[in-house]
């Protein structure tokens, strides 16, 4: 009895087969759920790739339009006061700026009425803004549009996993349930991301124009009443 007891101890936690049991990998892997999103995610790819691309060229575009323009204002000031007018274009050019293409155009202005001066730089500034914003329409509009993608990828699933559904006879496997609505919803969460992450990008971007054009504005003045001064 005694020996048949310590075989029982000896044997409870040993496979008796002689194979060691492996834990089942059921995680998923990112890559997986993405592919199984469907077509939807084509779009989506290309719409998360323009967004990328808008934003870090408009980045870098307005990081060097919102350069301090004070210490080139300040020599700008100096060599119109001295009546050096090819010296305040020649800094103009070197700075190469919005702030410093407006006032370059004041500067090949200067004997003109100081209205036709003030409409010229008003011109350049339109021109500028324009180049300041561009591609920002269309950054607004992935933000809109990336969710409703999604949205539609997530009910075009849904429909062919109801579909799958309703051909299986007999009882539905509750897997093959889950894992056609899951595979679905991939493309909403997709949506929502590339949405969520474009809409901040655009308004971080709308906000650093408008720091750049609070700056023309406000040295494209500055300029008017300089000549004021001088006239």
């Amino acid at each position: 009895m005694l020996q048949h007891l310590l075989l029982q101890i000896n044997t409870g936690g040993v496979d008796t087969t002689g194979v060691a049991a492996t834990p089942t990998d059921n995680s998923v892997r990112l890559i997986d759920l993405l592919l199984a999103g469907g077509f939807a995610m084509i779009p989506l790819a290309l719409l998360s790739i323009a967004a990328i691309y808008i934003f870090v060229e408009r980045y870098l575009t307005l990081r060097k339009a919102s350069r301090d323009p004070d210490a080139f204002m300040d020599r700008v000031k100096m060599m119109v006061q001295n009546g050096d007018i090819n010296g305040a274009r020649v800094v103009c050019a070197e700075f190469d700026s919005p702030i410093a293409r407006m006032i370059e155009k004041g500067v090949s202005r200067i004997g003109s009425p100081l209205k036709n001066i003030e409409t010229s730089i008003e011109n350049v500034g339109k021109i500028e803004l324009y180049q300041l914003e561009k591609n920002l329409p269309t950054l607004a509009t992935i933000s809109g549009a990336a969710p409703m993608i999604g949205f539609f990828g997530t009910v075009t699933g849904m429909i062919q996993a109801f579909i799958a559904i309703a051909q299986e006879e007999g009882s539905v496997s509750p897997k093959l349930l889950s894992s056609g609505i899951y595979e679905a919803m991939i493309t909403t969460a997709t949506g929502l991301a590339i949405g969520i992450v474009a809409y901040i990008g655009y308004n971080y971007l709308v906000a650093q124009v408008s720091k750049v054009i609070h700056n023309m504005e406000y040295n494209s003045v500055e300029f008017i009443d300089l000549l004021q001064e001088t006239h």
